[in-house]
């Protein structure tokens, strides 16, 4: 995409994905010729593509999740089956040891009556019946043994099997998740290919009024709660949000986590990695398990997330805004909260206490769609 994005920086634009995502469809769109449609709707066209690549960019990312995780339990399946199985053969090696003594050594067989009744002297019988009964007893559990390490050598063997399959199946829905991504941005780049520099130069404006009107409804719906200038972040919250301003400039790339490039929540979750806390990956798993707070109740080092599936996330810094990884051919930047149709908010660190002593950090100039294409 390198000469199409050229052309786009050259253009002055990158069009934003606004929209709620849709679901994941590995088949091409047909795409109506640009000069029959309106700015409007060239703009919902490009949304609706960005959305559906960031739906499956954010599928991938789960499904590499799950992988990585099957991975480690295959290899630990792997390595309680070997212990296993070398415990099954040191247990056989006893039976067998076992097998050859009762051969060579016949008058074990010898009941303790008999025994009894050769004896010297009554103890002499009775410890030898002792002795064979302890001999006996050996015998039993080296069997019960050489049976149950063949019976779990067996279950795990089974196990490793099938946690191998499920890792077989979840590499085909990674490689699925890819293509996904894939047809999603090559749609892109055949329906920017068609556009002409006005016509990119027009989407760019349409896409700042919208923006610039949302942000102005957001605020005047006193959904960001009057005192928040003054709100301050955690200990962590901050490192986070001083780790995310860091990373503004370096370029998106779906499956990114850092540190050269990132994708939204590679970059949400970094950046709170930096901070000192482990959040999820995927930003439908930051929004399903990390602690929801509203709006009105923000502070720095929240995230914000985006579209019904919570398909995009952001961090927020402050001031109404927050820096995010946009979506592809673009860097990470500083936004205006309503940049996207906000979702919610969840806090990592809910039990954490704001500094007391915050200053905020300067803030990069917002950017909106000109100038931030990667070349």
């Amino acid at each position: 995409m390198s000469g199409l994005l050229l052309r786009w920086a050259c253009a002055g634009s990158v069009v934003s994905a606004l929209v709620a995502p849709l679901p994941l469809l590995p088949v091409a769109h047909a795409v109506p010729a640009p000069e029959k449609r309106s700015v409007t709707a060239l703009l919902m066209d490009l949304q609706r593509l960005y959305r559906e690549a960031e739906e499956s960019t954010e599928t991938y990312n789960a499904t590499e999740e799950e992988l990585a995780g099957q991975r480690r339990r295959v290899a630990d399946l792997n390595r309680r089956l070997a212990a296993a199985r070398a415990a099954a053969r040191d247990g056989r090696s006893a039976a067998g040891r076992l097998a050859r003594q009762q051969y060579q050594n016949s008058s074990m067989e010898i009941s303790s009556y008999v025994r009894l009744l050769l004896a010297r002297s009554p103890r002499g019988a009775l410890d030898q019946r002792h002795v064979l009964r302890r001999a006996a007893a050996d015998r039993a559990a080296t069997v019960a043994r050489l049976t149950e390490g063949e019976r779990r050598a067996e279950a795990l063997a089974r196990a490793a099997r099938r946690a191998l399959g499920a890792q077989e199946s979840l590499a085909r829905r990674q490689q699925e998740a890819r293509d996904g991504v894939r047809a999603r941005l090559h749609e892109v780049e055949e329906l920017l290919a068609s556009l002409t520099a006005a016509e990119l130069d027009a989407l760019a404006r349409a896409e700042r009024r919208g923006t610039s009107a949302a942000q102005r409804r957001l605020v005047a719906s006193g959904a960001l709660g009057t005192a928040e200038p003054g709100r301050a972040p955690s200990a962590k919250g901050a490192r986070a949000v001083r780790y995310a301003l860091k990373q503004v400039g370096k370029p998106y790339a779906w499956g990114a986590e850092g540190p050269a490039s990132f994708d939204c929540s590679g970059l949400t979750q970094r950046a709170w990695d930096a901070g000192g806390r482990d959040i999820p990956r995927t930003s439908q798993e930051q929004w399903a398990r990390l602690r929801r707070v509203p709006l009105s109740r923000l502070r720095p080092g929240d995230l914000v997330v985006y579209y019904p599936k919570a398909t995009h996330v952001a961090l927020y810094v402050g001031e109404g805004k927050v820096v995010h990884a946009p979506r592809p051919g673009t860097r990470v930047r500083v936004s205006p909260i309503a940049t996207n149709p906000v979702l919610g908010a969840v806090r990592p660190d809910p039990r954490a206490r704001p500094v007391s002593d915050y200053h905020p950090p300067k803030l990069p100039p917002v950017t909106g769609t000109a100038a931030d294409a990667v070349l």
